[in-house]
């Protein structure tokens, strides 16, 4: 399922896999999608599924909220960059909406969630 959502006054094209739509139809309440855009000695995008957050999500359906979080760390150490959970804090962007991701996916595989987003249109 593909559709376009605007959400922060840009377009987001939601690409929702068979699978995902009937694992988000079984759920009780909305899956949650921390999109983290990681800056430091350089840039990692990756997406967190969750089943609460702390802070403000967009729902983009009933079944799908997400959360675009823009984050540094205070130093850029390659160890921390290699750990799954380097130690990060919310960028003190001054327009965080010009970061705002073009396209998200989601697929649900072997019990898995898997999402990803980026900024070129999808083929």
């Amino acid at each position: 399922m593909d559709q376009i959502i605007t959400r922060q006054r840009k377009p987001l094209q939601l690409r929702v896999s068979k699978s995902a739509q009937a694992a988000l139809d079984r759920r009780q309440s909305p899956l949650l999608l921390e999109l983290e855009l990681y800056f430091s000695c350089l840039v990692r995008k990756r997406v967190h599924v969750r089943d609460h957050l702390d802070g403000d999500a967009v729902d983009l359906n009933d079944k799908l909220s997400v959360r675009f979080r823009p984050v540094v760390t205070q130093q850029c150490a390659m160890r921390d960059v290699e750990r799954d959970n380097p130690p990060v804090m919310d960028m003190p962007a001054v327009n965080p909406e010009r970061y705002f991701p073009h396209w998200l996916t989601l697929d649900f595989r072997r019990g898995e969630w898997i999402a990803e987003f980026g900024y070129a249109a999808l083929a």
